[in-house]
């Protein structure tokens, strides 16, 4: 089995993340909180974390990156969001043929300077034959040694007004497979929406992309065959989303632990099953990851997802019921404002963060449908 060691987050920036969760959760405009977020995971180094050190990383693999967005996600998991999509941004740099790309960009991402973005929701879908991919790219010349770049993605988090770069997947109608850019937020005809108007994480920079007729050249290419490229990263890409939902799951544990001895006593038997299977899917998560063979088994982590979103429901419902009648006592004021009830805005804060994990792309429905058309397959 991996061995690995569960990330502890420097105590400033664990105390940060404590003090302002609720606020990150519920971001509104004026709050800069939200534009703290890289700066202050950068300088506890959670960036370089399962970064090779001759690359400026900190060494490791990416099952430590897992466990360390499942410390940020104890705290905060619209922290976690964002850090997700910059370590995933990281990693497709780090698996990429384009080494240009890589030394011009990891620096600055690693020193938390610039935001990286996932815009790969769609294609991961497309990957997965569930829609068509949503940008398209169009040779300005023969050798395609230019291209035009036009769409539109929804959803994608950690667009940092102050710069990011995102990378996205766009259809070639020239017979080459799909190709996987990296856009930056400057280039001309990019567009980024307000903040999307989430119920929970709105602290996480989440926004729509529009491109009209981008022009980049291939230097700016993560890969020229997106699907095959995907194949690769995509057990890193939901492996690191996974660890959303570990950390999430173990404050949620946690906080039932920090009940009363009678509410403890009432809920030990549903929360030691739950942490058992907690570590059952975590243990197998990072098994398959560190081996490779999610690559070839992408159903087995399908699995994976599916079985800690689970974890992570019931967690919070266990949250709930030891936080009881508490749990629906808004704080009245700082003035006002007790541990206890600290303690139940938190409960509240998780109830909204877990009701997010089974929508995260790819959702719960798109992978249950992809393991009931895989089982389809296996019968045939």
């Amino acid at each position: 089995m991996t061995s690995v060691r569960l990330h502890t987050l420097p105590a400033d920036l664990a105390a940060w993340l404590d003090a302002h969760a609720e606020a990150i959760d519920a971001h509104s405009r004026g709050d800069n909180h939200a534009s703290e977020i890289v700066p202050r995971l950068a300088r506890a180094g959670l960036f370089r974390v399962g970064v090779a050190a001759a690359l400026g990383g900190a060494g490791g693999t990416t099952v430590d990156a897992i466990e360390a967005i499942a410390a940020v996600a104890r705290h905060s998991l619209a922290s976690a969001f964002v850090f997700w999509g910059q370590r995933t941004f990281i990693e497709y740099l780090l698996q990429s043929d384009n080494d240009a790309l890589r030394a011009r960009w990891l620096p600055a991402l690693l020193s938390g300077e610039h935001a990286g973005a996932t815009g790969l929701s769609n294609a991961m879908k497309y990957l997965c034959a569930i829609e068509p991919l949503q940008m398209r790219a169009t040779p300005l010349d023969a050798g395609a040694t230019r291209f035009a770049l036009d769409g539109a993605l929804p959803w994608i988090t950690n667009l940092r007004p102050e710069g990011f770069v995102v990378a996205a997947a766009f259809d070639r109608h020239d017979g080459a497979p799909p190709a996987l850019f990296a856009v930056p937020h400057d280039a001309p005809g990019v567009t980024r929406s307000d903040d999307l108007d989430l119920i929970a994480l709105r602290g996480s920079n989440t926004a729509a992309l529009t491109l009209a007729h981008t022009e980049l050249d291939a230097s700016w290419l993560i890969a020229a065959d997106t699907p095959a490229f995907l194949a690769r990263a995509r057990p890193a890409f939901l492996g690191l989303q996974c660890g959303m939902s570990i950390g999430l799951a173990r404050r949620a544990l946690e906080s039932v632990d920090a009940s009363s001895p009678a509410v403890r006593a009432a809920l030990a038997d549903d929360a030691a099953a739950l942490r058992a299977e907690l570590d059952t899917l975590t243990a197998r998560l990072y098994e398959g990851v560190a081996s490779g063979a999610f690559v070839a088994q992408p159903a087995a982590q399908f699995e994976v997802r599916i079985g800690l979103a689970d974890v992570v429901a019931a967690a919070a419902r266990l949250d709930v019921q030891a936080a009881g009648g508490r749990g629906y006592l808004r704080a009245q004021g700082a003035a006002q404002t007790t541990n206890a009830t600290s303690m139940t805005n938190d409960t509240a804060r998780r109830s909204r963060e877990a009701a997010f994990v089974p929508i995260v792309t790819p959702t719960l429905v798109q992978l249950k449908n992809q393991l009931a058309q895989h089982r389809r397959s296996e019968a045939a």
